[in-house]
């Protein structure tokens, strides 16, 4: 009876110990596009050639009504910042991009340029 308890309680701790080690991973699900949604969280509002454009989390969105439509990038768009998580690619040309998303970006001036690769 004594070594059942002294079983149990080992194995009590032994499973304590490994979830607390455990890692945990988040993992982000993004909307397609054409998917509507009601709240953008801390959009950047982004004007390209006379639209408005909200930019969250590396997601562009288009106004319509009180909502938003998620969009493709408009091409040529320029944005101060790239998300975290951004991959940076070196082209066969030599050239240095960025990929977020599905999204490409190159450098320009002090700022980012939506770009086709």
């Amino acid at each position: 009876m004594k070594n059942l308890k002294l079983v149990l309680i080992v194995l009590l701790m032994l499973g304590g110990i490994s979830q607390a080690t455990a890692q945990r991973k988040v993992v982000k699900v993004y909307p397609k596009h054409g998917t509507i949604v009601t709240k953008v969280h801390k959009p950047k509002i982004i004007v390209h050639k006379k639209v408005n454009f909200h930019f969250s989390d590396g997601v562009w969105y288009k106004p319509q009504g009180r909502r938003f439509v998620v969009c493709a990038a408009p091409i040529g768009v320029q944005i101060r910042r790239l998300p975290r998580g951004r991959k940076v690619v070196m082209l066969s040309n030599g050239r240095k991009v960025y990929k977020y998303k599905g999204v490409w970006y190159k450098k320009k001036g002090r700022g980012y340029v939506v770009v086709t690769v």
